[in-house]
């Protein structure tokens, strides 16, 4: 839609309308494109990518879902003030993956850390109790696993609202769950004793 600035009204609704109108124009042309770039990922995919059956039926099964979604969705009402702003069109947020917790039949051991602290390092005042930080993490004892239960509390002082609280134990692998004691077994296996990594 062609606008030659010398021909347009002077009128404020007749203005608003022309606005409007443009904004519906671009919706229409973006939701094109979002398709486009849809139909050509697939279509790139279908030339370049695996070849598998199972690959192109999951692909098929998508675009349907696709299409459903967008069949459903309620078509976009034209704002009053369309140079509001638009919203960014962002990703959708990816969930991080869960750690499965270790096994429940393994025997534990609880060490806490921190648990005889009783004056406030800042004022010397009293501590009371937030909460806990647990850490688990797997240890091997020549012949058998066991899991070591790492239990921190959180400390808070009611004159200088100071929180204190132990530093985690150290691992080897930084945010790992093996202790130094599985490492060296694993190590051991695989390079002493010939064992495959099940």
């Amino acid at each position: 839609m062609e606008l030659d600035p010398a021909s347009l009204p002077g009128d404020v609704d007749a203005l608003r309308a022309i606005v409007l109108a443009q904004h519906a124009e671009i919706t229409g042309q973006r939701e094109l494109i979002a398709r486009l770039r849809l139909q050509l990922a697939r279509l790139r995919r279908m030339q370049f990518g695996r070849s598998s059956e199972r690959l192109a039926g999951e692909a098929d099964q998508l675009e349907l879902a696709l299409e459903e979604l967008e069949a459903d969705a309620p078509a976009p009402a034209v704002a009053d003030n369309p140079l509001a702003g638009e919203g960014r069109m962002g990703r959708p947020e990816r969930r991080k993956p869960a750690r499965r917790p270790l096994p429940d039949h393994l025997p534990r051991e609880t060490v806490e850390h921190g648990a005889d602290a009783c004056a406030c390092p800042a004022c010397g005042g009293a501590l009371r109790r937030l909460g806990e930080d647990v850490t688990e993490v797997l240890d091997y004892v020549p012949g058998r696993f066991r899991v070591i239960r790492h239990v921190r509390p959180r400390w808070s002082c009611r004159a200088c609202e100071t929180i204190t609280q132990a530093p985690p134990p150290s691992l080897p692998i930084a945010r790992g769950r093996a202790t130094a004691g599985l490492l060296a077994h694993v190590l051991v296996a695989k390079y002493a004793d010939h064992l495959p990594l099940l």
